[in-house]
């Protein structure tokens, strides 16, 4: 029998009294270097782990040789079976080889330490890794978040690809170093002052955890913006699809197809956040913006953000479209973000409403979408531009920077007069 032991920065101490007995009478004692310290007296029975499948192999002709009732520990941090060093020995030997003895992890230390229920943490490890996975949870707003470093993706670097994502969600970052040892060190840090802190500021071993603040609805400082453009995470949005929101690198390439007109009546179909409706209504203070929306967390949101941006000229239009667009003046411009599967009502209101010289913008996701609309507008003769607008940002990942693409955009634009190139 291989037995698997997790051991904490505690060492021997942490360790029950079975489980001390069993390493008392193993035949050999495995580990790493900091494993093996707490247990000098071992001497020539040790075996320092240092290249995994080397080693590995070599317990396992030294299994071969055991007698009857003699037995190996191998050491391992906190939950061999957690990241840890299980998985590699259940690829070398069977699982009836095994027996694992998990230590408290350091995972469930941090939060333990922070006093803060963890169940519904989303766990990552960085080790080695390009950080894909957490740029994917905190994408999609992940309430709590656990990350185990290493040197390269150490809290600096994690804050720095943080930041770098332009959320609209802010997180409060705890480090958790030496978790279980003596020079155990919790500190809490906002993520712009964690940022430019290295590898070297902390302990090796060490923890970070992530926890998503609740959003104030503040009212924003319209000094402080750009005349457009806004970034996202200045917008409310869904807490539970933060990214749902349009873009702002998208965003200002509808806005400019729009080609926006002082005084002009302008629908926004399917506004969600009602981030574009808001853009509109800040470029054209004079003009009239109708945000229509069907669902209750849309219209919660775009009140919401009227009331941070304190534009006074976008009306909430609740309900589906086209049903609700039957009684609104006759628009100058019309943008769909979204169509709630009646694209081709929708489209047939707009054409019978819409002003003679006016535009319809369409941001479209799929191809299906692309071919309806295509179809529609050819039929009725209309002329139709098409951009596919295809954009990729610059994110940080531990000490370089990639480029991180956001989803492909077709960018129609139609009108019944001629446009130029089709």
């Amino acid at each position: 029998m291989i037995h698997v032991v997790g051991i904490g920065l505690d060492g021997a101490e942490g360790l029950t009294r079975s489980v001390l007995a069993l390493i008392a009478k193993a035949k050999m004692l495995a580990g790493g270097d900091r494993h093996l310290g707490y247990f000098p007296q071992y001497g020539e029975k040790s075996l320092v782990i240092k290249d995994f499948s080397a080693d590995l192999n070599k317990i396992k002709r030294i299994h071969q040789t055991l007698g009857s009732g003699e037995t190996i520990v191998v050491l391992a941090s906190g939950d061999p079976l957690y990241f840890g060093l299980g998985r590699l020995l259940l690829e070398k030997f069977s699982a009836e080889q095994l027996k694992f003895h998990p230590h408290v992890s350091s995972i469930q230390l941090a939060f333990n330490c922070l006093k803060m229920p963890w169940q519904d943490a989303t766990i990552i490890s960085a080790h080695g890794r390009v950080n894909d996975l957490l740029k994917q949870a905190l994408q999609k707003g992940a309430e709590k978040l656990a990350i185990l470093t290493d040197g390269q993706n150490h809290p600096g670097a994690i804050a720095n690809l943080c930041l770098s994502l332009g959320l609209t969600t802010t997180y409060q970052a705890w480090v958790c170093e030496n978790l279980g040892a003596e020079n155990e060190r919790i500190q809490p840090f906002d993520l712009s002052s964690l940022a430019p802190l290295t590898a070297g500021n902390f302990a090796s071993l060490n923890v970070v955890v992530l926890v998503k603040q609740k959003p104030e609805n503040a009212a924003i400082d319209p000094k402080q913006l750009p005349i457009f453009g806004i970034a996202d995470h200045y917008f409310a949005s869904f807490k539970d699809r933060p990214g749902m929101i349009t873009k702002q690198a998208i965003r200002v390439q509808i806005l400019a197809a729009l080609a926006l007109q002082p005084r002009q009546i302008i629908w926004d179909i399917g506004a969600g956040t009602g981030s574009v409706a808001i853009e509109s209504a800040r470029l054209c203070p004079q003009g009239k913006i109708f945000a229509i929306e069907k669902t209750s967390a849309g219209q919660e949101l775009i009140e919401q953000n009227c009331q941070r941006f304190q534009v006074q000229n976008v009306a909430l239009i609740s309900g589906p479209a086209p049903d609700v667009l039957i009684n609104l003046p006759t628009p100058d411009r019309i943008f769909i973000g979204g169509n709630g599967g009646q694209l081709m009502p929708i489209l047939q209101a707009c054409g019978e409403r819409l002003q003679q010289d006016g535009l319809v913008v369409m941001a479209i996701a799929s191809l299906e979408h692309l071919s309806l609309a295509l179809g529609w507008f050819k039929q009725q003769q209309w002329q139709v531009k098409v951009q596919q607008v295809q954009i990729s940002q610059s994110v940080k990942f531990a000490e370089l920077t990639r480029f991180d693409p956001l989803n492909p955009i077709y960018l129609l634009t139609a009108a019944r007069n001629s446009m130029g190139h089709s």
